[in-house]
């Protein structure tokens, strides 16, 4: 994957590799010792099935590896994404 600014993330929506579109970006978590990725924070889609995935209030946490492409949308594996 290429690299990416963090500014072009925002407000991407987030959508699973079957189509289904999961939400909007909101944020990302770092590891601070390692400065790599950890997560995207994502508001999900009102009516989402949050059921499985990692759920702080309204946002929902998906692992960054799970990323698979970043374009118009943030592609993400969605076996992958839950916990």
């Amino acid at each position: 994957m290429k690299n990416v600014f963090s500014r072009n993330l925002s407000k991407k929506q987030v959508m699973s590799t079957d189509g289904m579109v999961i939400g909007t970006i909101r944020n990302i978590m770092i590891d601070l010792d390692t400065g790599n990725v950890d997560s995207l924070v994502v508001r999900p889609e009102q009516g989402f099935d949050t059921g499985g995935y990692k759920v702080d209030g309204e946002r929902l946490f998906i692992p960054f590896e799970a990323v698979r492409d970043i374009k118009d949308y943030i592609v993400v594996d969605r076996y992958l994404s839950k916990e």
